[in-house]
């Protein structure tokens, strides 16, 4: 395990490093979505609320789990999840 930083610019420069990963882990789920795009043929299938409300539980129960605010978890999945909807969408209209 890593020790606690020691001052206000590891724990930033830490911060920076958790968000080049997230960055990385964010556009292999925008590949994902991309490629479920092509299967689903009308907006409904795109917006899909049951799924996205299936996702969102099981989130908040994971991060209960892992010790992220399920709160927390469930805000930013719910903004995730929306902007790749938007993305989606753009790419069906287009398509």
């Amino acid at each position: 395990m890593t020790a606690e930083p020691g001052s206000l610019d590891e724990v930033r420069a830490r911060i920076d490093g958790l968000d080049a990963e997230l960055v990385r882990l964010l556009a292999r789920r925008q590949r994902m979505v991309e490629v479920a795009a092509r299967f689903k043929v009308d907006e409904q299938a795109v917006r899909d609320p049951g799924r996205v409300e299936r996702v969102i539980e099981g989130v908040v129960r994971l991060a209960a789990e892992k010790g992220l605010s399920p709160a927390v978890a469930e805000a930013v999945w719910r903004a995730m999840i929306g902007a790749f909807v938007d993305l989606e969408l753009d790419e069906h209209r287009r398509a």
